[in-house]
Protein backbone atom coordinates (compact mmCIF):
# COMPACT_ATOMS: atom_id res chain seq x y z
CA UNK A 1 0.00 0.00 0.00
CA UNK A 2 0.92 3.62 -1.19
CA UNK A 3 2.64 5.73 1.88
CA UNK A 4 1.06 8.81 2.60
CA UNK A 5 2.68 11.66 0.67
CA UNK A 6 5.18 13.90 2.86
CA UNK A 7 3.19 17.14 1.64
CA UNK A 8 -0.05 16.39 2.35
CA UNK A 9 -0.20 13.26 4.08
CA UNK A 10 -2.60 11.69 1.47
CA UNK A 11 -2.61 8.74 -0.93
CA UNK A 12 -1.27 10.36 -4.25
CA UNK A 13 -3.32 10.50 -7.37
CA UNK A 14 -0.12 11.35 -9.75
CA UNK A 15 2.61 10.64 -7.83
CA UNK A 16 6.55 11.50 -8.56
CA UNK A 17 9.57 11.44 -6.96
CA UNK A 18 12.27 13.98 -6.42
CA UNK A 19 15.69 12.93 -7.46
CA UNK A 20 17.15 15.27 -4.81
CA UNK A 21 15.51 13.98 -1.43
CA UNK A 22 14.29 10.50 -2.82
CA UNK A 23 10.87 11.69 -1.37
CA UNK A 24 7.28 10.62 -3.20
CA UNK A 25 5.06 14.15 -3.93
CA UNK A 26 1.59 14.48 -5.18
CA UNK A 27 2.90 16.33 -9.08
CA UNK A 28 0.13 19.04 -8.45
CA UNK A 29 1.38 20.09 -4.91
CA UNK A 30 5.12 19.52 -5.75
CA UNK A 31 4.92 21.63 -8.97
CA UNK A 32 2.69 24.13 -7.41
CA UNK A 33 5.91 24.43 -4.60
CA UNK A 34 8.75 24.29 -6.85
CA UNK A 35 6.77 27.60 -8.98
CA UNK A 36 6.77 29.22 -5.27
CA UNK A 37 10.27 28.29 -4.22
CA UNK A 38 12.51 26.51 -7.02
CA UNK A 39 13.50 23.99 -3.66
CA UNK A 40 12.97 20.85 -2.76
CA UNK A 41 9.99 21.08 0.36
CA UNK A 42 12.72 18.49 2.48
CA UNK A 43 15.88 19.49 2.28
CA UNK A 44 15.68 22.62 0.45
CA UNK A 45 18.31 21.82 -2.48
CA UNK A 46 17.01 23.64 -6.14
CA UNK A 47 14.70 21.37 -7.57
CA UNK A 48 13.13 21.97 -11.27
CA UNK A 49 9.98 20.19 -12.44
CA UNK A 50 11.89 18.56 -14.97
CA UNK A 51 13.93 16.95 -12.81
CA UNK A 52 10.54 15.14 -11.14
CA UNK A 53 10.20 11.28 -12.45
CA UNK A 54 6.52 9.92 -12.41
CA UNK A 55 5.93 6.61 -11.23
CA UNK A 56 3.30 4.51 -13.19
CA UNK A 57 0.46 2.79 -10.72
CA UNK A 58 -2.78 1.23 -11.13
CA UNK A 59 -5.59 4.18 -9.31
CA UNK A 60 -5.26 3.74 -5.72
CA UNK A 61 -8.37 2.87 -3.97
CA UNK A 62 -9.14 5.30 -1.38
CA UNK A 63 -9.76 4.73 1.62
CA UNK A 64 -13.40 5.79 3.26
CA UNK A 65 -14.33 8.71 4.80
CA UNK A 66 -15.37 8.26 8.65
CA UNK A 67 -18.58 9.06 8.12
CA UNK A 68 -18.98 5.58 5.98
CA UNK A 69 -17.59 3.19 8.63
CA UNK A 70 -21.29 3.46 10.77
CA UNK A 71 -24.06 0.68 10.00
CA UNK A 72 -26.39 2.72 8.17
CA UNK A 73 -23.57 3.78 5.76
CA UNK A 74 -22.13 0.52 4.99
CA UNK A 75 -26.11 -0.51 4.81
CA UNK A 76 -26.90 2.41 2.36
CA UNK A 77 -23.36 1.39 0.12
CA UNK A 78 -23.92 -2.13 -0.27
CA UNK A 79 -27.96 -1.19 -1.07
CA UNK A 80 -26.58 1.52 -3.41
CA UNK A 81 -24.14 -1.05 -4.91
CA UNK A 82 -27.05 -4.10 -5.95
CA UNK A 83 -29.00 -1.45 -7.68
CA UNK A 84 -25.95 -0.74 -10.13
CA UNK A 85 -25.56 -4.52 -10.35
CA UNK A 86 -29.31 -5.08 -11.13
CA UNK A 87 -29.82 -2.12 -13.66
CA UNK A 88 -26.08 -3.36 -15.17
CA UNK A 89 -27.89 -6.75 -15.80
CA UNK A 90 -30.79 -5.69 -17.09
CA UNK A 91 -29.33 -3.57 -19.74
CA UNK A 92 -27.13 -6.96 -20.51
CA UNK A 93 -30.53 -8.76 -20.51
CA UNK A 94 -31.41 -6.21 -23.56
CA UNK A 95 -28.44 -5.98 -25.44
CA UNK A 96 -28.61 -9.66 -25.37
CA UNK A 97 -32.63 -9.70 -26.47
CA UNK A 98 -31.27 -7.27 -29.32
CA UNK A 99 -28.32 -9.00 -30.57
CA UNK A 100 -30.42 -12.46 -31.35
CA UNK A 101 -32.96 -10.36 -33.42
CA UNK A 102 -30.37 -9.16 -35.41
CA UNK A 103 -28.85 -12.13 -35.37
CA UNK A 104 -31.70 -13.87 -36.73
CA UNK A 105 -32.82 -11.15 -39.26
CA UNK A 106 -29.22 -12.13 -40.36
CA UNK A 107 -29.10 -15.32 -40.93
CA UNK A 108 -32.60 -14.87 -43.02
CA UNK A 109 -30.93 -12.86 -44.95
CA UNK A 110 -27.86 -14.87 -45.72
CA UNK A 111 -30.75 -17.84 -46.74
CA UNK A 112 -32.46 -15.83 -49.02
CA UNK A 113 -29.73 -14.73 -51.04
CA UNK A 114 -27.89 -18.16 -51.01
CA UNK A 115 -30.96 -19.06 -52.83
CA UNK A 116 -31.16 -16.42 -55.15
CA UNK A 117 -27.55 -16.77 -55.97
CA UNK A 118 -28.37 -20.49 -56.72
CA UNK A 119 -31.12 -19.98 -58.81
CA UNK A 120 -29.00 -17.44 -60.89
CA UNK A 121 -26.11 -19.72 -61.49
CA UNK A 122 -28.48 -22.32 -63.04
CA UNK A 123 -29.83 -19.67 -64.78
CA UNK A 124 -26.46 -18.85 -66.19
CA UNK A 125 -25.44 -22.07 -66.46
CA UNK A 126 -28.30 -22.97 -68.36
CA UNK A 127 -27.58 -20.12 -70.56
CA UNK A 128 -24.25 -20.74 -71.87
CA UNK A 129 -24.97 -24.17 -72.19
CA UNK A 130 -27.65 -23.16 -74.75
CA UNK A 131 -25.14 -20.94 -76.19
CA UNK A 132 -22.45 -22.88 -76.48
CA UNK A 133 -24.72 -25.66 -78.16
CA UNK A 134 -26.82 -22.96 -80.65
CA UNK A 135 -29.83 -24.47 -79.40
CA UNK A 136 -33.53 -22.66 -81.31
CA UNK A 137 -34.59 -21.55 -77.61
CA UNK A 138 -31.50 -18.99 -77.44
CA UNK A 139 -32.94 -16.76 -80.24
CA UNK A 140 -29.87 -17.52 -82.89
CA UNK A 141 -30.58 -17.84 -86.81
CA UNK A 142 -28.70 -20.36 -88.27
CA UNK A 143 -28.48 -18.53 -92.06
CA UNK A 144 -27.63 -20.78 -94.95
CA UNK A 145 -25.10 -20.41 -97.29
CA UNK A 146 -25.73 -19.58 -100.68
CA UNK A 147 -26.07 -22.80 -102.81
CA UNK A 148 -25.06 -22.23 -106.68
CA UNK A 149 -28.85 -23.01 -108.05
CA UNK A 150 -30.07 -19.46 -105.84
CA UNK A 151 -31.97 -17.54 -108.15
CA UNK A 152 -30.13 -14.48 -109.78
CA UNK A 153 -29.49 -11.24 -108.02
CA UNK A 154 -30.69 -7.99 -108.98
CA UNK A 155 -28.28 -4.89 -109.45
CA UNK A 156 -25.40 -3.29 -110.67
CA UNK A 157 -22.19 -5.17 -111.97
CA UNK A 158 -21.40 -7.83 -113.89
CA UNK A 159 -23.05 -11.42 -112.96
CA UNK A 160 -21.62 -13.65 -111.06
CA UNK A 161 -21.51 -17.46 -110.69
CA UNK A 162 -21.66 -18.40 -107.38
CA UNK A 163 -20.56 -21.83 -108.13
CA UNK A 164 -16.96 -20.84 -108.66
CA UNK A 165 -17.15 -20.43 -104.51
CA UNK A 166 -13.54 -21.99 -103.62
CA UNK A 167 -15.34 -22.52 -99.65
CA UNK A 168 -13.68 -22.40 -96.25
CA UNK A 169 -10.69 -24.85 -96.34
CA UNK A 170 -9.32 -26.56 -93.33
CA UNK A 171 -5.86 -24.51 -94.53
CA UNK A 172 -8.02 -21.19 -94.25
CA UNK A 173 -9.91 -22.23 -90.71
CA UNK A 174 -6.24 -23.08 -89.32
CA UNK A 175 -4.84 -20.48 -90.32
CA UNK A 176 -7.91 -18.10 -89.02
CA UNK A 177 -7.12 -20.18 -85.80
CA UNK A 178 -3.51 -19.58 -85.76
CA UNK A 179 -3.61 -15.76 -85.78
CA UNK A 180 -6.57 -15.60 -83.52
CA UNK A 181 -4.42 -17.33 -80.87
CA UNK A 182 -1.38 -15.03 -81.12
CA UNK A 183 -3.12 -11.86 -81.14
CA UNK A 184 -5.01 -13.31 -77.89
CA UNK A 185 -1.42 -14.35 -76.77
CA UNK A 186 -0.27 -10.92 -77.16
CA UNK A 187 -3.06 -9.19 -75.50
CA UNK A 188 -2.68 -11.09 -72.44
CA UNK A 189 0.85 -10.47 -72.41
CA UNK A 190 -0.12 -6.40 -72.18
CA UNK A 191 -3.10 -6.99 -69.49
CA UNK A 192 -4.39 -3.91 -68.39
CA UNK A 193 -1.69 -1.85 -68.92
CA UNK A 194 -1.76 1.97 -70.50
CA UNK A 195 1.08 2.83 -72.69
CA UNK A 196 2.94 5.27 -71.90
CA UNK A 197 3.06 7.43 -74.64
CA UNK A 198 -0.81 7.37 -74.85
CA UNK A 199 -2.51 11.00 -74.61
CA UNK A 200 -3.99 11.75 -71.17
CA UNK A 201 -7.53 13.15 -71.15
CA UNK A 202 -6.48 16.21 -69.75
CA UNK A 203 -4.40 16.85 -72.38
CA UNK A 204 -6.91 15.40 -75.31
CA UNK A 205 -9.27 17.82 -73.84
CA UNK A 206 -6.80 20.61 -75.12
CA UNK A 207 -6.91 18.98 -78.75
CA UNK A 208 -7.56 22.15 -81.53
CA UNK A 209 -7.78 21.48 -85.32
CA UNK A 210 -4.08 21.87 -86.91
CA UNK A 211 -4.78 21.76 -90.53
CA UNK A 212 -7.08 21.58 -93.70
CA UNK A 213 -6.39 19.90 -96.78
CA UNK A 214 -8.71 20.89 -99.87
CA UNK A 215 -8.58 19.83 -103.15
CA UNK A 216 -8.20 16.05 -102.78
CA UNK A 217 -11.20 15.09 -105.18
CA UNK A 218 -13.14 16.68 -107.77
CA UNK A 219 -14.29 20.18 -106.79
CA UNK A 220 -17.41 19.35 -109.23
CA UNK A 221 -19.03 16.62 -107.17
CA UNK A 222 -17.40 17.23 -103.65
CA UNK A 223 -17.43 15.10 -100.60
CA UNK A 224 -14.76 12.61 -99.39
CA UNK A 225 -16.97 9.72 -97.82
CA UNK A 226 -14.52 7.36 -96.81
CA UNK A 227 -11.43 7.76 -94.67
CA UNK A 228 -8.27 5.46 -93.32
CA UNK A 229 -4.98 5.88 -91.83
CA UNK A 230 -1.50 3.46 -93.48
CA UNK A 231 -1.04 1.97 -89.96
CA UNK A 232 2.93 1.69 -90.83
CA UNK A 233 2.83 5.57 -91.94
CA UNK A 234 0.09 7.58 -90.77
CA UNK A 235 1.32 10.38 -92.77
CA UNK A 236 -0.25 8.47 -95.50
CA UNK A 237 -4.06 9.07 -95.74
CA UNK A 238 -6.47 7.14 -97.91
CA UNK A 239 -9.53 8.70 -98.91
CA UNK A 240 -12.77 7.82 -101.06
CA UNK A 241 -14.60 10.67 -102.47
CA UNK A 242 -18.42 10.86 -104.43
CA UNK A 243 -16.18 11.72 -107.24
CA UNK A 244 -15.33 8.16 -107.92
CA UNK A 245 -12.30 8.46 -107.15
CA UNK A 246 -9.55 6.97 -104.55
CA UNK A 247 -6.72 9.29 -103.45
CA UNK A 248 -3.72 8.37 -101.74
CA UNK A 249 -2.13 11.85 -99.58
CA UNK A 250 1.04 12.86 -97.58
CA UNK A 251 -0.18 14.94 -95.08
CA UNK A 252 3.75 15.45 -94.65
CA UNK A 253 4.43 16.94 -98.16
CA UNK A 254 0.94 17.91 -98.67
CA UNK A 255 1.38 15.90 -101.38
CA UNK A 256 -0.87 13.34 -103.44
CA UNK A 257 0.88 10.12 -104.10
CA UNK A 258 -1.67 8.12 -106.16
CA UNK A 259 -5.44 9.00 -107.80
CA UNK A 260 -6.91 5.79 -108.25
CA UNK A 261 -10.08 5.78 -110.71
CA UNK A 262 -11.91 2.67 -111.75
CA UNK A 263 -15.23 2.52 -109.65
CA UNK A 264 -17.93 3.87 -112.00
CA UNK A 265 -19.99 4.97 -108.62
CA UNK A 266 -19.23 6.92 -105.51
CA UNK A 267 -16.32 5.47 -103.34
CA UNK A 268 -17.83 4.59 -99.27
CA UNK A 269 -15.30 2.40 -97.86
CA UNK A 270 -11.63 2.48 -98.19
CA UNK A 271 -8.75 0.56 -96.11
CA UNK A 272 -5.26 0.64 -96.09
CA UNK A 273 -3.06 -2.66 -95.91
CA UNK A 274 -1.05 -2.71 -92.47
CA UNK A 275 2.10 -4.19 -94.40
CA UNK A 276 2.32 -4.29 -98.00
CA UNK A 277 1.53 -0.92 -100.40
CA UNK A 278 -1.78 -2.59 -101.57
CA UNK A 279 -5.17 -0.17 -100.42
CA UNK A 280 -8.99 -1.69 -100.66
CA UNK A 281 -12.26 -0.28 -101.91
CA UNK A 282 -15.76 -0.73 -102.00
CA UNK A 283 -18.39 1.49 -103.63
CA UNK A 284 -22.06 1.01 -105.06
CA UNK A 285 -20.90 -0.29 -108.23
CA UNK A 286 -21.14 -3.62 -106.51
CA UNK A 287 -16.94 -4.00 -106.97
CA UNK A 288 -13.80 -4.14 -104.49
CA UNK A 289 -11.31 -2.95 -106.12
CA UNK A 290 -7.43 -3.79 -105.04
CA UNK A 291 -4.76 -1.07 -105.79
CA UNK A 292 -1.22 -0.88 -105.58
CA UNK A 293 -0.39 2.16 -104.42
CA UNK A 294 3.09 2.55 -106.50
CA UNK A 295 1.68 1.70 -109.34
CA UNK A 296 -1.57 3.59 -109.18
CA UNK A 297 -3.05 0.79 -110.67
CA UNK A 298 -5.91 -1.94 -109.80
CA UNK A 299 -4.46 -5.53 -109.06
CA UNK A 300 -7.82 -7.41 -108.42
CA UNK A 301 -11.52 -6.71 -108.84
CA UNK A 302 -13.48 -8.50 -106.24
CA UNK A 303 -16.99 -9.21 -107.70
CA UNK A 304 -18.58 -10.93 -104.57
CA UNK A 305 -21.78 -8.68 -104.86
CA UNK A 306 -24.45 -8.15 -107.58
CA UNK A 307 -25.20 -4.54 -105.77
CA UNK A 308 -23.73 -1.78 -103.56
CA UNK A 309 -21.12 -2.72 -101.11
CA UNK A 310 -22.29 -1.49 -97.60
CA UNK A 311 -19.28 -2.34 -95.31
CA UNK A 312 -15.79 -3.23 -96.07
CA UNK A 313 -13.15 -5.18 -93.60
CA UNK A 314 -9.78 -6.45 -93.50
CA UNK A 315 -8.51 -9.71 -91.46
CA UNK A 316 -6.24 -9.53 -89.16
CA UNK A 317 -4.01 -11.78 -90.67
CA UNK A 318 -4.10 -9.43 -93.70
CA UNK A 319 -5.21 -11.43 -96.75
CA UNK A 320 -8.76 -11.35 -96.59
CA UNK A 321 -11.13 -9.13 -96.77
CA UNK A 322 -14.61 -9.30 -95.59
CA UNK A 323 -17.76 -7.43 -97.09
CA UNK A 324 -21.55 -6.51 -97.03
CA UNK A 325 -24.26 -5.71 -99.58
CA UNK A 326 -27.89 -4.68 -99.94
CA UNK A 327 -28.23 -7.83 -102.82
CA UNK A 328 -31.99 -8.32 -103.33
CA UNK A 329 -32.92 -11.71 -104.74
CA UNK A 330 -36.06 -11.24 -107.66
CA UNK A 331 -38.89 -14.22 -106.88
CA UNK A 332 -40.66 -16.21 -109.37
CA UNK A 333 -43.40 -13.62 -111.53
CA UNK A 334 -46.56 -12.98 -109.30
CA UNK A 335 -49.72 -12.70 -110.98
CA UNK A 336 -50.75 -9.77 -109.16
CA UNK A 337 -52.91 -7.65 -110.51
CA UNK A 338 -56.23 -7.38 -109.11
CA UNK A 339 -55.76 -10.23 -107.47
CA UNK A 340 -56.15 -11.05 -103.94
CA UNK A 341 -52.89 -11.81 -102.36
CA UNK A 342 -51.49 -12.00 -98.73
CA UNK A 343 -50.35 -8.60 -97.40
CA UNK A 344 -46.49 -7.88 -97.91
CA UNK A 345 -44.59 -5.81 -95.15
CA UNK A 346 -42.34 -3.20 -97.31
CA UNK A 347 -38.55 -2.99 -96.23
CA UNK A 348 -36.43 -0.45 -95.09
CA UNK A 349 -34.53 -0.96 -98.34
CA UNK A 350 -34.43 0.62 -101.96
CA UNK A 351 -37.50 -0.32 -103.59
CA UNK A 352 -37.60 -4.10 -101.85
CA UNK A 353 -40.22 -6.28 -100.33
CA UNK A 354 -39.52 -8.46 -97.58
CA UNK A 355 -41.03 -12.20 -97.61
CA UNK A 356 -42.79 -11.65 -94.10
CA UNK A 357 -46.31 -12.89 -95.23
CA UNK A 358 -49.42 -11.52 -93.13
CA UNK A 359 -52.06 -14.17 -94.64
CA UNK A 360 -54.66 -12.49 -92.41
CA UNK A 361 -56.38 -10.38 -93.72
CA UNK A 362 -55.81 -10.60 -97.64
CA UNK A 363 -55.53 -7.36 -99.45
CA UNK A 364 -55.67 -6.23 -103.37
CA UNK A 365 -52.30 -5.31 -104.26
CA UNK A 366 -52.10 -1.77 -105.69
CA UNK A 367 -52.68 -1.83 -109.50
CA UNK A 368 -49.17 0.36 -110.09
CA UNK A 369 -47.02 -2.50 -108.49
CA UNK A 370 -44.97 -4.92 -111.27
CA UNK A 371 -45.61 -8.29 -111.86
CA UNK A 372 -42.34 -9.86 -110.23
CA UNK A 373 -41.43 -9.62 -106.34
CA UNK A 374 -37.66 -8.35 -105.35
CA UNK A 375 -36.99 -10.20 -101.74
CA UNK A 376 -34.26 -8.08 -99.93
CA UNK A 377 -31.59 -10.25 -98.11
CA UNK A 378 -28.96 -10.09 -96.43
CA UNK A 379 -25.32 -11.13 -97.88
CA UNK A 380 -21.41 -10.94 -96.63
CA UNK A 381 -18.62 -12.28 -98.21
CA UNK A 382 -15.15 -13.37 -97.61
CA UNK A 383 -12.63 -13.08 -100.12
CA UNK A 384 -9.22 -13.70 -100.74
CA UNK A 385 -7.09 -10.75 -101.91
CA UNK A 386 -4.72 -12.39 -103.25
CA UNK A 387 -6.99 -14.26 -105.91
CA UNK A 388 -9.50 -12.37 -105.99
CA UNK A 389 -11.77 -15.01 -105.69
CA UNK A 390 -14.84 -14.98 -103.20
CA UNK A 391 -14.05 -17.91 -100.64
CA UNK A 392 -17.25 -18.09 -99.15
CA UNK A 393 -20.65 -16.08 -99.09
CA UNK A 394 -23.06 -16.15 -96.69
CA UNK A 395 -26.92 -14.91 -96.60
CA UNK A 396 -29.84 -14.70 -93.94
CA UNK A 397 -33.45 -15.07 -95.82
CA UNK A 398 -34.62 -14.69 -91.92
CA UNK A 399 -33.71 -11.10 -91.91
CA UNK A 400 -35.64 -8.88 -94.96
CA UNK A 401 -33.10 -6.51 -95.03
CA UNK A 402 -30.02 -5.12 -96.23
CA UNK A 403 -26.67 -4.96 -94.57
CA UNK A 404 -25.47 -1.48 -93.93
CA UNK A 405 -21.97 -2.05 -92.32
CA UNK A 406 -19.32 -5.18 -91.42
CA UNK A 407 -16.76 -5.09 -88.64
CA UNK A 408 -14.49 -8.06 -88.08
CA UNK A 409 -13.22 -8.35 -84.00
CA UNK A 410 -9.69 -7.88 -83.55
CA UNK A 411 -9.10 -11.35 -82.98
CA UNK A 412 -10.74 -11.99 -86.51
CA UNK A 413 -12.49 -15.24 -85.48
CA UNK A 414 -15.96 -13.36 -85.49
CA UNK A 415 -17.29 -10.03 -86.58
CA UNK A 416 -20.30 -7.89 -86.60
CA UNK A 417 -22.96 -6.51 -89.00
CA UNK A 418 -25.56 -4.27 -88.95
CA UNK A 419 -29.09 -4.16 -90.88
CA UNK A 420 -31.55 -1.52 -92.23
CA UNK A 421 -34.22 -2.52 -89.49
CA UNK A 422 -31.77 -1.88 -86.13
CA UNK A 423 -30.33 -5.29 -85.36
CA UNK A 424 -26.86 -6.13 -84.79
CA UNK A 425 -25.40 -9.44 -85.82
CA UNK A 426 -22.56 -11.24 -84.70
CA UNK A 427 -21.06 -14.37 -86.72
CA UNK A 428 -18.72 -16.86 -86.79
CA UNK A 429 -16.50 -17.02 -89.48
CA UNK A 430 -15.58 -20.59 -89.57
CA UNK A 431 -18.98 -22.28 -89.32
CA UNK A 432 -20.18 -18.99 -90.87
CA UNK A 433 -23.56 -19.10 -88.92
CA UNK A 434 -25.31 -16.17 -86.82
CA UNK A 435 -24.40 -16.83 -82.90
CA UNK A 436 -25.78 -13.82 -80.87
CA UNK A 437 -28.07 -10.75 -82.22
CA UNK A 438 -28.45 -7.41 -80.46
CA UNK A 439 -31.85 -5.48 -80.87
CA UNK A 440 -31.83 -1.91 -79.24
CA UNK A 441 -31.55 0.84 -81.97
CA UNK A 442 -34.51 1.91 -83.47
CA UNK A 443 -33.42 3.24 -86.98
CA UNK A 444 -30.78 1.61 -89.13
CA UNK A 445 -27.62 1.10 -88.08
CA UNK A 446 -24.75 3.24 -89.80
CA UNK A 447 -21.48 1.96 -87.59
CA UNK A 448 -20.25 -0.43 -85.75
CA UNK A 449 -16.70 -0.74 -83.53
CA UNK A 450 -14.93 -2.97 -81.15
CA UNK A 451 -12.97 -2.33 -78.87
CA UNK A 452 -9.21 -3.52 -78.57
CA UNK A 453 -9.65 -5.74 -75.98
CA UNK A 454 -12.22 -7.62 -77.48
CA UNK A 455 -14.59 -7.25 -74.66
CA UNK A 456 -16.81 -3.47 -75.92
CA UNK A 457 -18.89 -3.68 -78.68
CA UNK A 458 -19.81 -0.22 -79.91
CA UNK A 459 -23.04 0.80 -82.31
CA UNK A 460 -24.42 3.61 -83.36
CA UNK A 461 -27.77 4.02 -85.60
CA UNK A 462 -29.69 7.06 -86.89
CA UNK A 463 -32.17 6.98 -83.66
CA UNK A 464 -29.04 9.21 -82.17
CA UNK A 465 -27.85 7.22 -79.82
CA UNK A 466 -24.59 4.83 -79.36
CA UNK A 467 -24.79 1.90 -77.54
CA UNK A 468 -22.54 0.11 -75.75
CA UNK A 469 -22.29 -3.85 -75.91
CA UNK A 470 -20.33 -6.49 -73.46
CA UNK A 471 -19.18 -9.48 -75.49
CA UNK A 472 -18.92 -11.53 -72.81
CA UNK A 473 -22.53 -10.85 -70.98
CA UNK A 474 -24.40 -10.33 -73.97
CA UNK A 475 -25.87 -7.39 -73.35
CA UNK A 476 -26.28 -3.57 -73.70
CA UNK A 477 -24.78 -1.63 -70.44
CA UNK A 478 -24.41 1.75 -71.47
CA UNK A 479 -26.03 3.54 -73.81
CA UNK A 480 -24.76 7.50 -75.33
CA UNK A 481 -28.27 9.36 -75.88
CA UNK A 482 -27.18 12.16 -78.14
CA UNK A 483 -29.16 14.63 -79.11
CA UNK A 484 -31.87 14.55 -81.57
CA UNK A 485 -30.89 15.83 -84.65
CA UNK A 486 -27.37 14.27 -84.03
CA UNK A 487 -26.68 12.13 -86.79
CA UNK A 488 -23.67 9.33 -85.99
CA UNK A 489 -21.94 8.10 -89.13
CA UNK A 490 -18.57 6.81 -88.08
CA UNK A 491 -17.24 4.89 -84.50
CA UNK A 492 -13.70 4.08 -83.83
CA UNK A 493 -11.70 2.87 -80.79
CA UNK A 494 -8.17 3.77 -80.06
CA UNK A 495 -5.90 1.17 -80.26
CA UNK A 496 -5.96 1.32 -76.65
CA UNK A 497 -9.17 0.94 -75.96
CA UNK A 498 -8.91 4.05 -73.56
CA UNK A 499 -10.96 6.76 -76.20
CA UNK A 500 -14.33 6.00 -78.13
CA UNK A 501 -14.24 8.57 -81.00
CA UNK A 502 -17.75 9.53 -83.21
CA UNK A 503 -18.27 11.28 -85.78
CA UNK A 504 -21.20 12.88 -87.62
CA UNK A 505 -23.06 15.82 -86.97
CA UNK A 506 -19.91 17.14 -84.91
CA UNK A 507 -17.11 15.15 -83.39
CA UNK A 508 -17.32 13.59 -79.90
CA UNK A 509 -14.57 11.80 -78.01
CA UNK A 510 -15.40 9.61 -74.64
CA UNK A 511 -13.32 7.92 -72.11
CA UNK A 512 -14.07 4.84 -71.88
CA UNK A 513 -15.37 2.90 -68.40
CA UNK A 514 -16.53 5.99 -67.62
CA UNK A 515 -17.78 6.90 -70.91
CA UNK A 516 -17.71 10.71 -70.51
CA UNK A 517 -17.32 13.27 -73.03
CA UNK A 518 -13.77 14.94 -72.83
CA UNK A 519 -14.03 16.71 -75.90
CA UNK A 520 -16.39 18.23 -78.49
CA UNK A 521 -15.56 19.56 -82.16
CA UNK A 522 -18.52 21.73 -83.81
CA UNK A 523 -18.94 24.06 -86.14
CA UNK A 524 -17.83 21.72 -88.99
CA UNK A 525 -19.76 20.27 -92.01
CA UNK A 526 -20.83 16.60 -91.45
CA UNK A 527 -18.42 14.34 -90.70
CA UNK A 528 -18.85 11.10 -93.09
CA UNK A 529 -15.28 9.06 -91.56
CA UNK A 530 -13.51 9.66 -88.47
CA UNK A 531 -10.20 7.50 -87.50
CA UNK A 532 -7.67 6.96 -84.91
CA UNK A 533 -3.88 6.69 -84.87
CA UNK A 534 -2.13 4.71 -81.74
CA UNK A 535 -2.54 7.73 -79.84
CA UNK A 536 -4.79 10.57 -81.79
CA UNK A 537 -7.65 10.78 -84.30
CA UNK A 538 -8.27 11.93 -87.85
CA UNK A 539 -11.64 13.31 -89.16
CA UNK A 540 -13.04 13.99 -92.76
Amino acid sequence: MWRFLEVSNEVPEHPCVSPVSNHVYERRLIEKYIAENGTDPINNQPLSEEQLIDIKVAHPIRPKPPSATSIPAILKALQDEWDAVMLHSFTLRQQLQTTRQELSHALYQHDAACRVIARLTKEVTAAREALATLKPQAGLIVPQAVPSSQPSVVGAGEPMDLGELVGMTPEIIQKLQDKATVLTTERKKRGKTVPEELVKPEELSKYRQVASHVGLHSASIPGILALDLCPSDTNKILTGGADKNVVVFDKSSEQILATLKGHTKKVTSVVFHPSQDLVFSASPDATIRIWSVPNASCVQVVRAHESAVTGLSLHATGDYLLSSSDDQVRSQPVPWKGQLVPKLEQCPGEACWSPRWNIFPPQLVPQNLKGECFLCWEYWAFSDIQTGRVLTKVTDETSGCSLTCAQFHPDGLIFGTGTMDSQIKIWDLKERTNVANFPGHSGPITSIAFSENGYYLATAADDSSVKLWDLRKLKNFKTLQLDSNFEVKSLIFDQSGTYLALGGTDVQIYICKQWTEILHFTGYEPVQCIKCTDYSCNTM
